[in-house]
């Protein structure tokens, strides 16, 4: 699921967002995920963390695996569009932080070329 934001680059990215003060990563990424595309998240799970700089401050970035059983309804406000692609098939333009955090998703086994065993 990649979506474009109101602002900033018109590149398509991840959903996510800010995490509150004592908030669990995990609870914030399903509550970015319903505010911002009103969708309840079936099963997500951690798959990694990335130690970023965005717009020149340190950030860490929480990568998480989710099933979502929705359409994804972008608020129109922070989130204009929102669509699934194939991993295979990415659209463009697609940032390097947003190409980074796929990596990790990938590395973990849980794209479409895992095989089973």
């Amino acid at each position: 699921l990649l979506l474009k934001h109101s602002y900033g680059a018109r590149a398509w990215s991840l959903p996510g967002g800010g995490i509150g003060r004592g908030e669990d990563p995990l609870e914030a990424a399903r509550r970015e995920v319903r505010e911002e595309l009103g969708v309840d998240l079936a099963r997500i799970e951690p798959i990694g963390t990335l130690h970023e700089e965005l717009s020149g401050s340190p950030h860490t970035a929480y990568v998480f695996a989710a099933v979502c059983d929705q359409r994804p309804q972008p608020d129109g406000r922070e989130v204009t569009q929102a669509r699934f692609f194939p991993s295979h098939s990415l659209p463009e333009p697609l940032g390097r932080i947003t190409r980074d955090r796929i990596a990790v998703w990938k590395a973990r086994g849980t794209g479409p070329e895992r095989k089973a065993g």
